[in-house]
C-alpha cells in the first residue's frame, strides 16, 4: 500500500450511515503531479468523521474514477490534530466544538497562536482572556472539548468494527466512558439499548471482535430479533416451531443450540412461552411486554364490562329532545355508549362517527358527567377537536408520559374521568391500547370509534378488530351516508372501494382524478407536475400543503425518491441555505418533515409532522416546529426524522389531508391491498389524485385478503367473559 499524509481543508461529502467521506487534502509530503487538482488530492473511504484542518496519514492506493479521475482510496488511517494556525482556525471553526463558529475560532487563535489548542486542553481559564467571550461561553467551550475529546478516542476504536461517527455518539451518550468495555463483552446490548443499531449492525461488530458464531449471547439476541421483527409485522406472538425455524435461517447454528437459548431467555424472563388452545394447541412465545399487555388488556375490558351502567336520567331527557336529529344506528349507537361499560362503533367515511360522538359528549356533559375525547396521534386528536368544537388530546398527553418513556397515570394513579370517547382505534396497538385502559378508573365507561376496514396499527397487535371479533361487547355499525357532498366523489368512491368496487372517474369530477401511469419514472414525473403545477394552480395551494401517499420505499416512485425530488424542486438547496446531511436525507431549512419514533423526552412521537426552522451549525442543533411548538435535535439525532413532502400510506392514519396524491403502481404488488388503497383515500378532505393505472387500482379494489396476524387478545376476552 501507498501512503500520503496532509492536513484536510474540505470535507466534501460525508454519509453518517456509512462514514464514506470525500476528502480534500493539501499533501505534506511528495505526491505525483497527475494526482493532484490545484494542489489538492482527493481522498476517499469509509472514514470516522473528520474535520477541516485535521492532519491524517493514510495508507491506501490510487484509483482511477471515471468522472472525479484520480483518487486515494484509504485503507487505514491515523488522526493527528493540526499544527498550522490555518488548521487549528479551521478545525476548532468546524463545528466540532460547540460555541465556536468561525469568528470565535478566529479570534482565539489570533490571541493564542500555535498554543491554541496546548491552551484549551490545560489552561482553559485563559479562554476567558479573549476579548467579549465571556465564562458561559468559555466553560461550554471547555467541556465541549473535553467531550469531544473522549469521543474521539471511542470513534476511533469504533470505526475499526465498521461503526459510524452517528452511531459512536449515540453509543457514548448511552455508555460514556464505559463505551468500549462493553462493546468488548458483548456488542449485543447495543440492539436492545440504542435506537439506530439491530441485532444485523451488532453482530458485524460481534464478528470483527472474535465473537464464535454459536455463542450464547449471539443466539439469545437473534430469537429477541426475530421476535422483534414479527412484532413489526404486527404479530403479538410467534408459534414456537415457526420462531425456530426463523432464528435458525438467520443464525446458521445447530437446532440444540436454539433450545438451549430459548430456555435460558425464559429463567432470565426475556421472553413468554404459553400453550394457546383453542380449536388446535399453539405454543406461543411472547416478548413480555406484548404477552403482559395482551392479558391484561382481555382482564381489563373484561372487568370494565362486568361493571353495572345505567343511564342517567338528565342525559337521557336529552336524549329524547335531540333524537329526531340522528339516524336509528346513531341513536342506537348513543344509548348503547350511555348505558353500557364499553361499546364499539365503527363505520366508513361520511357515515357520522363524529355527529355521534358530538352529541354523546354533549349529553354527558349535560348530565354532568366528565369527559374526555383522545386519538392515538397529534393530528387525529386536532381533528377531533376541529369536528367536535370540544378539546382533543393524544392518549400520551392524556396519560401523562414522563422522560423515562413511562406514563404517569396508571392503576395506581387513575385518570378522573366519567367517561373516555377514543377515535381512530384501528391505529392502536395492543401496548398503548393497554396503557390506556389500565389508567381507567373503576366506573369510567369507555367508548371506542374508528373505521374497522382501514389498515391495521403499525405495532403489534389488531386491537378493535379483536375487540369485535371476541363478539364480547355491543358493536354499532354506521352505514348511512351524511357526509357527502353532491358534487364530490372522495366519499362514494372510497365506499366503493371498500366494498369491492371500481371508483368512478367523472370527466367532470372536481375532487377525484387518475393520471395514468405505467412506470415508476412517469409516475414520478407526474408527481412532481402535480405538485409544483397543476394542483397549485386548480386550487390555489403551496407545493408543501399537498401530501403524497405512496406504498413503499425503494425504487424510482418510492418514498425515498419521491421525498428527494420533491425536496429538489420546492425547497433547493443552495449555498446561502444551511443544510444538514444525515443518512440519505439532507435537510434545508423549509423542509417538512416526519418523526420517525416516540421521544419522551421531546414530547415528538411517532408519525408527527414538522418543519424545519433553523439549522445551526456552530450550536449542532436542528430546530423544528410542530404545531408552533420548536423541538431541538442535536446532530447525531436527526436520524429520528426523515422527509415528509412523501409518506407512507400506512404514516398517513388518522390524518386528514386537503390535497393528496396516491401513488399505485403493479410494481408495488407485494403491497396493493383493498384496506390500503381504501385508507390512502379517505385521507383526502378536498381532493385525491391517483397516479396510477387501472392494473394497479384492480389489483388492489379485487385483493380483501387481510394480513394475518398472531393476536389471542379476542380468544382472552372471550374466554375470560364466560369464567
Amino acid at each position: 500500500m501507498e501512503k500520503i499524509a496532509g492536513s484536510i481543508e474540505r470535507v466534501t461529502y460525508y454519509n453518517p450511515d456509512n462514514g464514506y467521506s470525500v476528502l480534500k487534502i493539501k499533501p505534506d509530503m511528495p505526491v505525483k503531479a497527475e494526482n493532484k487538482n490545484r494542489g489538492v488530492v482527493t481522498v476517499v473511504g469509509n472514514l470516522p468523521e473528520l474535520q477541516p484542518g485535521e492532519f491524517i496519514h493514510a495508507s491506501g492506493k490510487w484509483i482511477e474514477h471515471s468522472k472525479h479521475g484520480n483518487q486515494f482510496q484509504v485503507e487505514s488511517l491515523e488522526q493527528a490534530i493540526p499544527i498550522t494556525l490555518w488548521g487549528i482556525r479551521k478545525y476548532l471553526g468546524s463545528g466540532l466544538i460547540k460555541g465556536v463558529g468561525d469568528k470565535t475560532a478566529e479570534k482565539i487563535v489570533d490571541l493564542f497562536g500555535e498554543n491554541t489548542l496546548e491552551i484549551i486542553e490545560n489552561h482553559p481559564e485563559r479562554l476567558l482572556e479573549v476579548n467579549n467571550l465571556g465564562e458561559k461561553r468559555a466553560k461550554e467551550i471547555t467541556n465541549s472539548w473535553i467531550e469531544q475529546k473522549t469521543i474521539k478516542e471511542i470513534m476511533i476504536y469504533l470505526h475499526g468494527f465498521g461503526i459510524t461517527t452517528n452511531m459512536s455518539l449515540k453509543i457514548y451518550k448511552e455508555y460514556g466512558d464505559e463505551s468500549i468495555n462493553i462493546l468488548k463483552s458483548n456488542p449485543y446490548t447495543l440492539s436492545d439499548d440504542i435506537h439506530g443499531i439491530g441485532f444485523k449492525s451488532a453482530d458485524k461488530i460481534a464478528v470483527s471482535i472474535g465473537l464464535p458464531s454459536d455463542h450464547p449471547y449471539r443466539i439469545e439476541a437473534g430469537i429477541i430479533y426475530s421476535l422483534e421483527n414479527m412484532a413489526s409485522d404486527g404479530h403479538s406472538f410467534v408459534p414456537m416451531e415457526e420462531m425456530k425455524g426463523k432464528v435458525s435461517e438467520l443464525l446458521v447454528v445447530n437446532q440444540d443450540l436454539v433450545d438451549t437459548s430459548i430456555e435460558q431467555l425464559l429463567g432470565d424472563k426475556k421472553i413468554v412461552v404459553e400453550e394457546l388452545v383453542n380449536e388446535e394447541t399453539i405454543k406461543a412465545v411472547y416478548l413480555p411486554q406484548y404477552y403482559y399487555a395482551e392479558v391484561n388488556s382481555a382482564k381489563k375490558l373484561i372487568g370494565l364490562g362486568d361493571s353495572s351502567q345505567t343511564e342517567n336520567s338528565a342525559s337521557q331527557l336529552a336524549f329524547d329532545h335531540i333524537t329526531g336529529q340522528l339516524s336509528k344506528e346513531q341513536e342506537i349507537a348513543i344509548r348503547t355508549a350511555l348505558s353500557e361499560p364499553v361499546s364499539v362503533i365503527t363505520g366508513g367515511p361520511g357515515t357520522g362517527k363524529t355527529t355521534c360522538i358530538r352529541s354523546l359528549i354533549d349529553l354527558a356533559g349535560s348530565a354532568g358527567r366528565k369527559y374526555a375525547l383522545v386519538s392515538p396521534t397529534g393530528r387525529a386528536s386536532k381533528r377531533l377537536s376541529e369536528a367536535t368544537g370540544k378539546p382533543a388530546s393524544t392518549i400520551h398527553r392524556l396519560l401523562g408520559f414522563g422522560r423515562d418513556g413511562k406514563f404517569k397515570h396508571n392503576e395506581d394513579n387513575p385518570i378522573p374521568f366519567d367517561l373516555l370517547v377514543v377515535d381512530e382505534v384501528s391505529m392502536m396497538d395492543i401496548q398503548l391500547s393497554y396503557s390506556l385502559l389500565k389508567a381507567l378508573q373503576p366506573g369510567t365507561s369507555i367508548v371506542f370509534v374508528g373505521d374497522v376496514d382501514q389498515l391495521p396499527p403499525v405495532g403489534a397487535g389488531n386491537f378493535l378488530r379483536d375487540v369485535i371479533d371476541s363478539e364480547v361487547f355491543p358493536l354499532t355499525k354506521l352505514s348511512k351516508i351524511f357526509r357527502q357532498d353532491k358534487d364530490s366523489h372522495i366519499i362514494s368512491n372510497a365506499h366503493l372501494i371498500n366494498q369491492g368496487e371500481m371508483p368512478v372517474f367523472d370527466k367532470d369530477s372536481q375532487d377525484f382524478f387518475m393520471f395514468r401511469a405505467d412506470s415508476p419514472i412517469q409516475a414520478a414525473d407526474w408527481v412532481l407536475d402535480l405538485i409544483t403545477n397543476r394542483m397549485p394552480r386548480k386550487f390555489g395551494v403551496k407545493p408543501e400543503e399537498i401530501q403524497v401517499l405512496a406504498p413503499m420505499y425503494r425504487g424510482d416512485a418510492g418514498i425515498h425518491e419521491l421525498n428527494s425530488k420533491i425536496q429538489d424542486a420546492v425547497n433547493p438547496g443552495n449555498i446561502l441555505k444551511p443544510e444538514r446531511k444525515s443518512g440519505n436525507n439532507s435537510f434545508r431549512v423549509g423542509d417538512k418533515v416526519l418523526q420517525l419514533r416516540n421521544n419522551y423526552d421531546k414530547k415528538v412521537f411517532n408519525g408527527d409532522i414538522g418543519i424545519i426552522k433553523d439549522i445551526l451549525s456552530t450550536e449542532k442543533e436542528v430546530i423544528i416546529e410542530y404545531d408552533g411548538r420548536d423541538v431541538s435535535y442535536g446532530w447525531n439525532e436527526t436520524d429520528e426524522i426523515t422527509l415528509a413532502y412523501a409518506i407512507s400510506i400506512h404514516k398517513s392514519q388518522g390524518s386528514e389531508f386537503p390535497i393528496i396524491i396516491v401513488v399505485l403502481l403493479p410494481q408495488h404488488y407485494l403491497m396493493l391491498q383493498r384496506n390500503l388503497v381504501y385508507t390512502a383515500v379517505t385521507r383526502a378532505k378536498e381532493a385525491c389524485v391517483l397516479v396510477s393505472n387501472y392494473k394497479a387500482l384492480g389489483i388492489s379494489v379485487r385483493n380483501n385478503k387481510i394480513k394475518y396476524r398472531y393476536s389471542w387478545l379476542a380468544e382472552r376476552i372471550r374466554l375470560g367473559s364466560k369464567e
